[in-house]
């Protein structure tokens, strides 16, 4: 017999977070290029067309966000749910490619110095600096709770840092002349920033490949439903991400006394909700009957 409880719980949306920091990057934006256009630097345009890459990973976040709240139908019967965890693995690859193109450029200039623009860069930079500070500390709150809120952060959080080296480094050229100032310190904050976005990555693909959430002890969870009264052995054990912030499970409990009453299984998806943050569980629910096996019970079979 199935059962099957999920909590309902409304997650805590960003919308305002999302409008005021598209808002904000696509006006600065807006500013670089015409500066860029204005002042002939080719930095300042390509580093709006960097910017422009922001709004992207915004708008796909901010996408996704929504799209997680779409109520389930027939064709999608999870709604969908996993297209936070989507948006979270192309906003990490994203990144990574932005850092490949920020590093292939620092060498090239290692090699070639040349001169940083002088105080229209740094005040543009600078204006970068406040703008993707803002928009990344109004994400900074849920970056530990939703994998989707943490890349929209990791991508406002690193571009604040390149804009704080462009910053350092134009002001160190103009105070010493050192040229090199500029790629080394892009180099250094390209590594800081690939360290956390490699994480997000890493995890992102996790989840998309069905793994256990890290935050869950598939072992801990087993060994609880194994210790439930009545039951002899736990099978088909599976736990997955359904979205950035929810979890599923599903298990097959043998029970020989049988069917033990709706009152067993909704106290047990309490419990895994409660220890284990589970929050959709399905259970069934079998006596263990030599003429009728259970067909999934061998590990090999999923």
């Amino acid at each position: 017999m199935a059962h099957h409880h999920e909590h309902s719980h409304a997650p805590k949306t960003y919308n305002r977070a999302f409008l005021i920091g598209t808002s904000l990057n696509i006006g600065f934006v807006l500013v670089e290029a015409w500066f860029g256009l204005i002042t002939n630097s080719l930095a300042l345009i390509a580093d709006a067309g960097h910017n422009l890459s922001d709004v992207l990973g915004l708008l796909l976040a901010w996408g996704a966000s929504y799209l997680v709240q779409r109520p389930p139908n027939h064709k999608y019967t999870y709604g969908l749910r996993r297209s936070s965890i989507l948006a979270a693995l192309i906003n990490a690859i994203l990144l990574l490619l932005t850092m490949g193109g920020i590093t292939w450029e620092a060498i090239r200039r290692l090699q070639e110095p040349s001169a940083v623009a002088g105080g229209t860069v740094i005040l543009v930079a600078g204006i970068g600096v406040v703008i993707n500070t803002i928009t990344a500390l109004l994400f900074m709150s849920g970056r530990d709770k939703d994998m989707n809120i943490r890349g929209a952060f990791l991508h406002m959080a690193a571009d604040a840092l390149v804009s704080v080296g462009v910053v350092l480094a134009g002001m160190a050229i103009l105070l010493t002349g050192w040229l090199w100032f500029d790629p080394v310190i892009s180099l250094v904050i390209v590594a800081v920033i690939v360290v956390g976005t490699w994480n997000l990555f890493k995890d992102a693909l996790e989840l998309i490949l069905d793994g256990v959430p890290k935050q869950i002890e598939p072992i801990a969870v087993r060994t609880f439903l194994q210790n439930l009264q009545g039951v002899t052995q736990v099978h088909d054990l599976h736990i997955w991400a359904m979205s950035t912030t929810e979890t599923a499970l599903t298990a097959h409990l043998v029970i020989p006394e049988g069917y033990t009453g709706d009152r067993f299984l909704t106290d047990t998806c309490e419990a895994l909700h409660t220890n284990f943050g589970i929050d959709h569980s399905t259970l069934q629910i079998e006596s263990g009957d030599p003429d009728y096996p259970c067909h999934l019970e061998p590990e090999s079979h999923v």
